[in-house]
């Protein structure tokens, strides 16, 4: 016959197990490796820049990326773009990127009547694809992503972006 001692040890355990089990515990264990988070796909493509020089996107990382995919045939695309221009002076240590979805000839045209201070690259055939693929199921425009320093995805705006807003993601990002 065992000891009661034995009994209220084995309940004591079983009570243990449970609370570590349900998470009451959690706080206590010690912390398992998680795996590391890695970029987001996005990161492994290139597009051209204007001077049609391949770029490749893993550039961006190590800071804050805000993602415009755009059109000039787009009237709210137009109507953002000085928005994300003066966002773009005003957080210095962001990167903006415009990935038009357009020809280069429409883009180079409309850039000398609105210019932006920022990069634009040519997402060419692909563009509405990969928007597709970064969450835009609808395929509209205009479509912001804003990505964080490590390459993950922060927020995802389909339609003409809140400048305030955005200003906001973008200020979170850097108290995280």
């Amino acid at each position: 016959m065992k000891s009661n001692s034995f009994h209220s040890r084995r309940r004591l355990l079983g009570m243990a197990l449970g609370a570590t089990a349900s998470g009451i515990l959690a706080p206590w264990r010690p912390a398992l490796a998680q795996p590391a988070k890695v970029p987001d796909p996005f990161y492994t493509h290139a597009f051209e820049d204007l001077d049609g020089v391949s770029q490749d996107m893993a550039r961006f990382l190590g800071k804050p990326l805000v993602l415009n995919f755009w059109a000039t045939w787009c009237p709210p695309c137009v109507k953002e773009m000085p928005d994300l221009n003066a966002l773009n002076a005003k957080h210095p240590g962001v990167a903006f990127l415009g990935l038009a979805i357009d020809t280069e000839s429409n883009v180079r045209k409309f850039l000398e009547k609105i210019p932006v201070d920022y990069d634009v690259m040519m997402a060419g055939k692909g563009g509405m694809r990969l928007m597709r693929e970064l969450g835009n199921r609808q395929g509209g425009l205009p479509f912001t992503l804003v990505f964080d320093a490590r390459g993950r995805v922060s927020q995802r705006i389909l339609g003409q972006v809140d400048p305030d807003v955005l200003d906001g993601y973008i200020r979170d990002l850097a108290v995280s």
